[in-house]
């Protein structure tokens, strides 16, 4: 056949550590009908400061594929919650090859069509709490692209009909195609008047949805007359391949002809009895159907002759006979994203006969639905059994129901089918299942009761089980509990839900406490953060006594506000907010660079230099405020207007030494009991922000901060002059009319906020 190539690619992305589903970086594909290949060209790339990062150190890249739906995984081997399905998926690890780059290939023979996801991380770090901007940092860029290749003009099979085929020598096998419509209940392909040099040299081989593989169903027709394969209750609404593949080393050119036949429950005339109701027909409590099989198809169901509409029943294989059992539907009721309710008609209590099977079918539409979790609850009504030993199994399948006559053994899969089993007895008379990230398309629940005895299940007598039963999406199994935030994502134009997990929780629904936080550490943290701001209070004293009243306010306001921001970004139980979490934090933020600021202008000791000197207090709260506001966590945001004051500082310290000719502040004592400590315990507090802090030790090496921070305040700020009576007033001489005032202390370096004080001399 004629093979058609299609690309596709995505715009690369920046890869994370792996924390939970909500860090990784999801990538959506669709892949075309009739591919017989699919190559994915897995492009991986290092990245620092802009420049290819040689320097940055290898670290793994895990790849996750799935069809239908992103992937569920579980890479730090967490506990799931209780009652979830953990659908498969393959994984695909990533090495480096070069020093910033490396190229992986991953191939998929016959692909399903439809939805494909990728979902892609790195390894877990120590989660290093990095001030952004301080360095550098290497980023793990990852750009999937998609080459398809599939077949166009494939030849179409019409169920009925006989399609003469010959094989030429250089050919190796005919790829053909039947669509399957809803409710067929088998697929048989026959190949007929097979002609060749040993017999019937081919093989058939049948699958659903996509081109056959080797591992399909497979019949030898040499080994079996006539050459016939069943697929008992097939995919509805799917493209079935057949492939008829001739034996290697077979010469000469080999005919046949093929044929397919659709077995569909709409075709016998079975008729109702009359004497059932027709809400018997629609499931309603206490009667399931008639007892034969009713009309199947895609068309609107026959009717009988008083013009009764029966409704559209579904395969089931039993000992005897193939019968046909009503479909219940379901009503959609969207409520939020992710949020939708199926609702019963003439629910939610349903009744299961003793003799026949109750059918509902849940439809999730394509993309939208598969982001988020499918919920599935039963509950019995045990007053409803009558003091029998019933119990009412579930099965529940994607694409089409199953419902097995087989009473000894009760299983929801069979060779082509996989489904998920629920049960509910007068002893567990409540069952849940949770499917996270499930396909879309049709879900189908077949309920079915039978009773205990010692030689295992068997039908049960003249008892109806009453089931009530609830099925709805939602966006987080259970919204993550109280350790987790569920956190609505996007990819492009594809949403989903994801949990992120706090306080040492972990797992997809922030259940598994093996490194949970206790209640005890949540509350020493707390206190810690919130109590270390205590170191505040004697700064603010002495910042009173020393008359720097403006300073002191500054130093109380980022005390209250830095308190009640740590007791409010605790990610445990000990959490209290007294405002909007934002606000607290931009107000943290503004009084800790305030306190920086005023803290280095009172050092400067502007006023007798510049008259109005109070402005700068005026300009720096306006430039911190601007600079919160671009990005609260920018390094050069917040560092500028600190070595902004700092420069003032400098200048005004320097005037003063030109003019004096001597080093200011002039007394060693200054220098060595203020000054150097203050400035060694600021620079440790500074370092231990920037290179120790972790998620792990942050509660204790950010109280550390609080401390240290505070404490080399109380050594920094400078001591405010006062009078004193101890020194004479130095005679006055004459001048041109003006006064100059000259604070001897000060100049001579005197200053002490215990003894000394202001002695202004005029001279004029």
């Amino acid at each position: 056949g004629l093979f058609v190539t299609d690309y596709f690619t995505r715009t690369p992305r920046k890869l994370s550590p792996f924390r939970s589903f909500a860090s990784i970086e999801l990538f959506h594909f669709h892949i075309p009908e009739d591919t017989v290949i699919a190559v994915w060209n897995l492009i991986t790339f290092k990245e620092q400061g802009g420049t290819f990062g040689d320097q940055c150190p290898d670290r793994s890249i895990t790849v996750y594929f799935r069809s239908g739906a992103p992937s569920v995984i579980n890479p730090l081997h967490t506990h799931f919650p209780r009652d979830t399905a953990v659908p498969g998926s393959f994984a695909l690890t990533l090495t480096w090859t070069l020093p910033n780059r490396t190229t992986g290939v991953f191939n998929v023979t016959s692909p399903l069509p439809g939805d494909w996801f990728l979902a892609a991380h790195l390894p877990k770090d120590e989660g290093k709490i990095s001030v952004k901007g301080l360095y550098e940092e290497c980023q793990y860029l990852f750009q999937p692209q998609l080459i398809v290749q599939r077949l166009v003009n494939i030849a179409v099979l019409y169920p009925g009909h006989v399609t003469e085929q010959s094989m030429a020598p250089h050919n190796r096998s005919c790829l053909y195609k039947v669509f399957v419509p809803s409710y067929t209940s088998r697929v048989l392909v026959e190949v007929l008047r097979c002609r060749g040099a040993e017999g019937c040299p081919l093989w058939l081989r049948v699958r659903a949805k996509a081109p056959p593989l080797h591992n399909s169903t497979t019949l030898d027709c040499r080994e079996h007359t006539p050459c016939q394969l069943a697929q008992d209750l097939p995919f509805w609404q799917h493209w079935y391949y057949v492939l008829v593949e001739k034996h290697p080393g077979v010469p000469g050119t080999v005919s046949f002809q093929v044929t397919v036949q659709l077995t569909d429950c709409s075709r016998p005339s079975l008729a109702r009895p009359p004497f059932l109701p027709s809400s018997a027909s629609m499931n309603m409590p206490h009667s399931f159907g008639s007892a034969g099989g009713l009309a199947l198809g895609d068309s609107p169901p026959p009717t009988s002759p008083n013009d009764t509409k029966h409704p559209l029943p579904i395969p089931v294989t039993l000992h005897t006979e193939e019968r046909c059992w009503p479909v219940r539907p379901t009503l959609r009721n969207e409520l939020d994203t992710f949020s939708v309710h199926f609702y019963i008609f003439f629910g939610p209590n349903v009744s299961v006969p003793p003799d026949r099977p109750a059918v509902f079918v849940i439809n999730l539409l394509p993309v939208l639905d598969s982001g988020g979790v499918l919920n599935l609850e039963l509950r019995l009504n045990v007053s409803s059994l009558c003091g029998e030993n019933v119990t009412v199994f579930g099965c529940l399948n994607h694409g089409v129901p199953l419902t097995s006559g087989d009473n000894a053994s009760v299983t929801c899969e069979t060779e082509s089918l996989a489904g998920f089993l629920l049960s509910v007895n007068a002893t567990a008379s409540l069952s849940r299942l949770r499917i996270p990230y499930p396909q879309t398309g049709s879900w189908y629940l077949s309920l079915r009761s039978l009773c205990a005895t010692e030689h295992g299940f068997e039908p049960c007598t003249n008892v109806t089980a009453e089931v009530y039963l609830r099925a709805y999406l939602s966006p987080c199994i259970n919204d993550c509990g109280i350790y987790g935030q569920c956190k609505l994502l996007r990819t492009n134009n594809y949403l989903y839900a994801a949990c992120e997990c706090k306080a040492g929780w972990n797992g997809w629904g922030c259940t598994d406490n093996a490194e949970a936080f206790s209640y005890g550490f949540q509350l020493l943290s707390t206190l810690l953060l919130c109590l270390s701001n205590v170191m505040f209070v004697p700064p603010v004293a002495i910042a009173v006594r020393s008359h720097y009243l403006l300073e002191a306010a500054v130093y109380i306001f980022t005390m209250f506000f830095s308190t009640f921001y740590h007791a409010c970004d605790q990610p445990g139980i000990v959490v209290f907010c007294i405002m909007e979490y934002d606000v607290l934090q931009f107000c943290d933020f503004l009084g800790s660079l305030m306190s920086v600021w005023v803290t280095v202008i009172a050092m400067a000791r502007l006023q007798p230099i510049v008259k109005q000197a109070s402005v700068l207090y005026l300009l720096g709260a306006m430039l911190l405020s601007m600079a919160l506001q671009m990005d609260r966590h920018g390094l050069w945001n917040l560092l500028g207007p600190s070595l902004f004051a700092l420069g003032i500082m400098a200048v005004a310290w320097t005037a003063r030494t030109i003019r004096r000719r001597h080093c200011y502040p002039p007394t060693w004592k200054r220098w060595a009991f203020y000054l150097c400590p203050g400035a060694l315990i600021a620079a440790a507090a500074v370092l231990l922000y920037a290179f120790v802090e972790t998620e792990e030790n942050y509660f204790y090496i950010h109280s550390i901060w609080h401390l240290l921070i505070a404490g080399s305040v109380g050594f920094l700020l400078p001591p405010r002059a006062k009078p004193s009576r101890r020194l004479g007033p130095l005679p006055r001489r004459k001048g041109c009319g003006y006064q100059l005032c000259v604070n001897e202390q000060e100049e001579l370096g005197l200053v002490d906020p215990a003894v000394a004080s202001i002695n202004s001399i005029c001279t004029s």
